[in-house]
């Protein structure tokens, strides 16, 4: 199918669902909040940089075993909007709410969201790089893929400590010698196998099937520069997880540009990826992913 026709059917149908939706919602401080969709879990919140002239996106999608967790909990870093970029935070539905592929199709709605009503919010998103933490580094991985499929790339995507395989989960930490912190992935109660509605261990297959690493084993085609960080203490998602990604990335594209580093003695989260050289090596990719 031709690029254009491609990109046109994209647009207009992940954005038909959210036919006649009220473009604000929320004046908020400095930015708004609005819905892309029809249900009132598609949130997403616009931060701006005090420039006049559409500015260059950073869409970030929080963590939370795609369970829990709030946009809200996404830390705007004031270096962003000094540097004049706008930081948009998603919410998408939970797995309590609907199963996946929902969640996927939420973020790649807002983003098409973002896309339409540019103008009108005072954006640029031909300048989007994609972020996510945890569960939203999932998200954001493969909302990347989605929109490289259609010749729409991102200029960049960052994936901070996220699970990219859900059947191999427990056999990686099992690698590394580390016991599950939550309790084994595979288990039917587990926070993957309730997004996918069936329990992994049961369905390793298709578990694997709904990953990003199987999408990127069937792409050969250039994708963007990627930033990869995770802690080498993780005990929830192990950090082979992070090295799985890079290697498919590089196997789907040989010449892509890569940023990957361990971060040492870090776990699931927490402040390493907040501050210090973590932070600085995050603002300078995106940086200059936007230029």
């Amino acid at each position: 199918m031709p690029g254009l026709i491609r990109r046109t059917l994209l647009i207009g149908g992940v954005a038909a669902a959210a036919g006649g939706v009220a473009l604000w919602r929320l004046r908020r401080p400095g930015g708004v909040e609005l819905e892309y969709g029809g249900d009132p879990a598609q949130l997403l919140d616009v931060a701006y940089p005090r420039a006049t002239d559409a500015a260059p996106v950073l869409v970030i999608f929080h963590g939370g075993d795609f369970a829990t967790g709030d946009k809200d909990d996404v830390t705007v870093w004031p270096e962003w909007l000094e540097a004049g970029i706008a930081v948009v935070r998603v919410n998408t539905r939970t797995s309590d709410q609907a199963k996946w592929p929902t969640q996927a199709d939420d973020a790649l709605a807002a983003v098409v969201h973002l896309q339409r009503n540019g103008a009108e919010l005072g954006l640029d998103p031909a300048r989007m790089v994609l972020m996510g933490q945890g569960a939203g580094a999932y998200l954001a991985v493969n909302t990347a893929l989605s929109l490289v499929e259609v010749g729409l790339p991102p200029k960049g995507v960052v994936s901070l400590y996220g699970p990219m395989d859900f059947s191999t989960l427990d056999a990686d930490l099992r690698t590394l010698g580390r016991s599950p912190a939550r309790g084994p992935a595979d288990d039917a109660a587990s926070p993957e196998s309730r997004l996918l509605g069936f329990a992994v261990g049961e369905k390793r297959a298709a578990a694997h099937a709904a990953s990003p690493l199987a999408r990127l084993d069937r792409m050969r085609e250039p994708l963007p520069p990627l930033l990869i960080r995770h802690g080498d203490a993780d005990t929830m998602v192990a950090d082979l997880q992070a090295r799985r990604l890079r290697e498919a990335w590089l196997a789907a594209d040989p010449n892509a540009s890569i940023d990957y580093k361990l971060v040492p003695g870090a776990g699931h989260g927490g402040a390493a990826f907040e501050t210090g050289e973590v932070k600085a090596d995050v603002l300078a990719f995106v940086g200059e992913a936007l230029g």
